[in-house]
């Protein structure tokens, strides 16, 4: 990305848009896109410097257990996005979300908007490949799941069911990208249209099954029958 000369929002003292920290009051440093223009700015400028557009609301807020990351093991940044309770790892940009927080960003437009500003503009990949390895839950530090969002997404994320999820720092754009795009609608769907052929099936497995319980029930009725007149037959025969 080409560096573009900015102003630290602590200091106003000119900083190039690559740097972490500024040179002059050691504050750390974030580029986010604006919501309007997409131009590159500081978190904690209050307006964009390209089309003056008012920048992302998000702050550091103060959390007593933020947890540490799964990947890099140093402690989490607590941040408020808006309405969005979110942590981030400073090293290499994971995010970590609980479960409510999670539900509440795939509903609400608004704040998937605020979260994709802050995280990135645009889905991107990431330069080096993450290792395959299943990492433990900031919260309870047991072993999360791996699994395919959504089921259809492709984005592989880090679960805990009972504390939230955590995303690499190219997946939660990725995710916030595929369901701007309609994705969990169109899995909902194909989900529907699956439980609708399985249901179909099993109710087609329980008519099969049926037929032929009552074959067998009639083939048994039938050779019983066919005893009895036997056994007359032996009886007359036989003067039984």
């Amino acid at each position: 990305m080409h560096a573009e000369a900015l102003n630290c929002p602590n200091c106003g003292a000119a900083v190039a848009s690559d740097s972490t920290r500024c040179e002059f009051c050691r504050s750390r440093l974030k580029t986010v896109a604006c919501p309007s223009c997409l131009g590159v700015m500081f978190l904690g400028n209050k307006f964009c410097g390209h089309c003056g557009e008012q920048s992302v609301n998000a702050e550091t807020v103060s959390d007593e257990r933020p947890g540490v990351c799964p990947r890099c093991k140093v402690e989490l940044q607590t941040l408020k996005i808006d309405a969005t309770t979110i942590r981030e790892c400073l090293k290499c940009g994971g995010f970590w979300t609980g479960v409510e927080t999670f539900e509440n960003l795939c509903a609400d437009k608004e704040q998937q908007s605020a979260v994709l500003n802050y995280a990135g503009a645009k889905p991107r990949d990431s330069d080096a490949a993450t290792p395959i390895r299943y990492v433990p839950c900031p919260d309870c530090q047991q072993l999360m799941n791996r699994s395919n969002f959504a089921r259809v997404s492709g984005v592989i994320i880090d679960l805990c069911k009972q504390h939230g999820v955590w995303f690499d720092a190219d997946e939660l754009p990725k995710i916030i990208d595929f369901i701007e795009k309609g994705g969990l609608t169109r899995s909902r769907e194909k989900e529907k249209l699956g439980l609708e052929e399985e249901r179909r099936r099993l109710n087609e497995e329980q008519r099969k099954l049926a037929r032929t319980e009552r074959r067998i029930a009639g083939a048994g009725s039938d050779e019983s029958v066919a005893g009895r007149r036997f056994g007359r037959v032996i009886s007359a025969l036989f003067d039984l």
